[in-house]
């Protein structure tokens, strides 16, 4: 039997608190939020259809759009989002599959084709499959219907919750992150997906909790985040290398998305909710913005990232962090209830 929910009222009174100790944190000189304004190569979706968006692939095609969907309870769409004026400039709507159950991620493959996670589980793991959805990618932008193959996931360990689907830019094979506060972990898919029996996923490496990730584009690294950290792992031999180079990822209520523009130059980091921002910060191992990097195609110049934290920040944060994750987890699993 799962223990009660929080009230709303306590859910309330917990999210104001932990958001005014971030707001103090925020003004402390050297935290990770010092420097967290809109950058200029940032961008707001504006389309009030997409109020969960929960992941983010850039274009190889269309200089300066990404790919996004809703968590749930939209449907089989996937939106184009033009980052130079935040508008929706296509809808594709998917065929050929069953009802979307619970959307968190997309990816595109090196076939040029986007890879769309229903993957995610918030029953806590009880599902015995999942599937990834795939599709070309339209070369017109605008309103359209296509076909999808639907492919069965399932994982070597049994059941998980997950929001992270990453294809390789290279090879071509696609990977799930499970997202486990204390067990987390990356999930190789077979070399080719099949549509006609089910794909299983094999545990390859332990990551953190985390709501998604990409790997940059010419495959060398594998960004993961979280709602509150980001980590980029360098790529070798199939298998993400060490403890990885922290990124300092912006403060966003509902960390939902992150991916690499098409330049790999700039990791782009996305939220759910109405209107919600997306915002750039330079990827690793690239010039700083004072630098000669050239901005994406369609979007405007890139701003500063703030600064690694300092003094006693480190241990203040993982505390809020703890606290928000229990917080917005609770709010999140009582909205999907509610909707049951």
């Amino acid at each position: 039997m799962r223990p009660p929910l929080p009230s709303a009222a306590a859910l309330a009174t917990a999210a104001a608190t932990a958001l005014a100790a971030a707001t103090v944190l925020a003004v402390l000189p050297g935290t990770a939020y010092a420097a967290q304004s809109p950058g200029a190569s940032s961008f707001t979706i504006s389309d009030p259809r997409i109020k969960e968006s929960s992941g983010l692939a850039a274009s190889r095609i269309h200089p300066g759009v990404y790919w996004t969907h809703n968590d749930s309870d939209d449907g089989p769409y996937v939106y184009a989002v033009d980052s130079a004026t935040g508008s929706t400039v296509a809808r594709v709507t998917l065929t050929g599959i069953g009802r979307p159950r619970d959307v968190e991620a997309i990816s595109l493959g090196p076939d040029g084709q986007l890879y769309v996670g229903d993957i995610g589980d918030n029953r806590g793991g009880t599902w015995d499959h999942v599937w990834i959805y795939r599709f070309q990618e339209p070369r017109q932008l605008g309103d359209v219907t296509v076909k999808a193959a639907q492919f069965t996931v399932r994982y070597e360990d049994g059941p998980h919750n997950a929001e992270s689907l990453m294809v390789h830019p290279v090879t071509g094979r696609v990977y799930i992150a499970s997202k486990d506060e204390s067990r987390g972990g990356l999930y190789e898919g077979p070399a080719q997906l099949s549509a006609g029996a089910d794909n299983v996923f094999r545990r390859v490496a332990d990551v953190p909790w985390v709501t998604d990730g990409a790997f940059s584009p010419d495959g060398n690294r594998l960004t993961l985040r979280g709602y509150f950290t980001a980590r980029t792992y360098p790529w070798k031999d199939g298998r993400p290398e060490g403890e990885g180079e922290r990124v300092d990822a912006p403060w966003q209520g509902q960390a939902e998305s992150v991916t690499y523009t098409a330049d790999g130059s700039t990791l782009m980091f996305g939220s759910e909710g109405a209107s919600s921002r997306v915002v750039a910060l330079p990827a690793a191992g690239t010039p700083s913005p004072g630098g000669s990097a050239s901005p994406q195609p369609g979007s405007p110049p890139d701003t500063a990232t703030s600064p690694e934290p300092t003094g006693s920040f480190g241990k203040g944060a993982l505390v809020l962090a703890g606290g928000l994750v229990l917080v917005f987890g609770a709010k999140r699993l009582l909205r999907r209830r509610a909707r049951d």
